[in-house]
């Protein structure tokens, strides 16, 4: 059953492809984040309670990931390997994050203070003020940094770690997803415990970010956009999310703008490129829809060589097979 991982991510992709997202009543995500509420208090030791809490979550939802996927596939390997897809599929977001993008995007253009409003649950920003440029702005800007964040990341932990074996697979998408959950609730100046969990999240994040951007400018039909983006995705305070977002700004040629805090200017003139017209908006997301299909693609690729010829291929005391 050396292909069985390859299995789990294409069915990871078949359910976002045709369901998007469990509900937020039964979302292991979802659940995650009510269960973090009670944490976000006045800490006599702020910093070091994050710490505890960057290093605790995270390996707890691995371990109990990966001991659901190892039941299961003692129970049979088909049942194993479809365990791992849900997990795969819960970790990961594309389908709903594009679906709420393309909404502001037309919104944008008849009902600016639906689009504003709509916009809440894409981008953290005060929306009350902004233009309608802004606005498709921090769609498209959204739509880029959460390829990064909601699917590259735990995707790659996931088939990266697929030849030791299919439990620890699924248990580094849980790990890389509760990380970002983490990150995605504390991580903000107002939180003094979020320090460590923003940390850590800049660190795993280094990676799937530069990735992201790769993907983004293949699915472009550029690959050169990368290296235009580069001093661009300096601009943003954050190490990682500036590359998905440049590389996306030159592909088409507009300017990414959240006022008062970055500006990116994709055409190269110098500090005059325009906002994204609704036009650019739909070119944008639809360019981080087939990045999307291509990191998919990547991953049962990835998962399937190393299953064959990869370390997984072969025993190793110490380390589970394969399922």
């Amino acid at each position: 059953m050396t292909l069985v991982a390859a299995g789990s991510v294409a069915l990871a992709a078949g359910l976002d492809r045709l369901i998007a997202e469990p509900p937020a009543a039964v979302h292991p995500v979802a659940w995650l984040g009510r269960g973090l509420a009670p944490l976000d208090r006045n800490w006599t030791h702020p910093r070091l309670v994050g710490l505890g809490v960057a290093l605790a979550v995270p390996l707890a939802a691995a371990a109990a990931v990966a001991a659901g996927v190892a039941l299961a596939a003692r129970v049979d390997p088909l049942a194993g390997g479809v365990a791992a897809g849900l997990v795969c599929f819960v970790c990961t977001s594309r389908r709903m994050l594009l679906d709420e993008a393309r909404a502001v995007v037309a919104a944008s253009g008849g009902d600016l203070p639906a689009a504003r409003e709509r916009l809440g649950a894409l981008a953290g920003r005060d929306a009350t003020h902004l233009s309608a440029g802004e606005v498709r702005s921090a769609a498209v800007e959204s739509a880029a940094e959460n390829l990064a964040d909601g699917l590259v990341a735990p995707l790659a932990g996931f088939a990266l770690l697929a030849p030791l074996s299919l439990p620890l697979a699924a248990a580094a998408a849980a790990w890389v997803k509760a990380v970002n959950t983490l990150d995605s609730t504390f991580g903000y100046r107002s939180h003094p415990m979020g320090w460590a969990p923003a940390r850590l999240d800049d660190l795993v994040m280094w990676a799937p970010a530069r990735a992201s951007a790769a993907l983004l400018a293949v699915a472009g039909g550029r690959p050169g956009a990368l290296r235009a983006a580069r001093p661009l995705a300096r601009r943003p305070a954050s190490p990682n999310a500036g590359w998905p977002m440049a590389t996306l700004a030159v592909l088409l040629g507009v300017r990414l703008e959240k006022p008062g805090t970055y500006r990116l200017d994709g055409g190269g003139s110098g500090g005059d490129d325009p906002l994204p017209t609704r036009a650019d908006a739909d070119r944008g997301v639809a360019v981080v829809a087939r990045a999307g299909w291509l990191a998919f693609g990547v991953g049962v690729a990835v998962s399937a060589a190393w299953a064959t010829t990869g370390p997984g291929a072969w025993p190793v005391p110490g380390v589970l097979p394969p399922c």
